[in-house]
């Protein structure tokens, strides 16, 4: 039932959002259509935010709690994070190419969400190399948390370094018209109803793999 509610909810929002975004919001002045690449790039941006922040959190009460479920939810999110932080990168440049003519510069905030992104590849290839589900879960919770401080390294980036990246957000709010933060938001409501419902289905797969991985064990200490 939840997983049916979702479901339509991303398929409605993002429906909304792909029309905003293409149908209903101006081209930018300067850029013109290549700035709605922004749109998706600045909603990915988020949910890999959020989904290493679910990792963390995931990664706490797997160690106070010792519940195969957190280490689903880790694993699950980590997942996820890494497809949308994959989007980040692959839409950045192109967005970066119409922007500065170059499609990959050395500014802080690509290089730490490069960085990132590498953080939690490393998460599955330590998940990979250690058999003992226990002791799994219990280095990919520690790993998880440790990861995590990237996050918001990258969002201060563009704060405490000099960066040619633009600020959405600032203290005096939105740098854009009201159209494009409508829209903007919307790409953002739509991407995260789309994290909850790959959320749902990814838990159930690493469920399946943990408890292959804890009958494997089993029957490697029975012989």
């Amino acid at each position: 039932m939840v997983k049916r509610v979702l479901a339509w909810l991303t398929f409605i929002t993002v429906l909304i959002a792909t029309y905003l975004v293409f149908m209903w919001v101006p081209n930018e002045r300067i850029m013109g259509p290549v700035q709605k690449i922004f749109y998706f790039h600045v909603s990915a941006a988020w949910i890999g935010f959020f989904a290493f922040f679910v990792v963390f959190v995931a990664g706490v009460l797997y160690l106070r709690t010792r519940n195969e479920k957190w280490d689903a939810v880790g694993a699950a999110s980590a997942e996820i994070g890494i497809m949308f932080t994959a989007i980040v990168l692959i839409t950045g440049p192109i967005w970066g190419r119409a922007a500065w003519n170059a499609w990959w510069t050395w500014d802080p905030r690509l290089t730490t969400t490069l960085v990132l992104f590498f953080i939690y590849i490393a998460y599955f290839m330590v998940r990979s190399s250690i058999i003992e589900p226990e002791k799994k879960a219990r280095i990919a919770a520690i790993f998880g948390m440790v990861g995590f401080i990237d996050v918001p390294i990258v969002w201060f980036s563009i704060r405490w370094w000099r960066t040619i990246h633009p600020v959405v957000v600032s203290s005096s709010g939105f740098a854009m018209s009201s159209k494009m933060v409508v829209t903007l938001l919307v790409s953002v409501v739509a991407f995260t109803f789309l994290y909850f419902f790959l959320l749902a289905n990814t838990m159930f797969v690493v469920k399946m793999q943990s408890e292959l991985a804890m009958l494997k064990e089993k029957i490697r200490e029975g012989r």
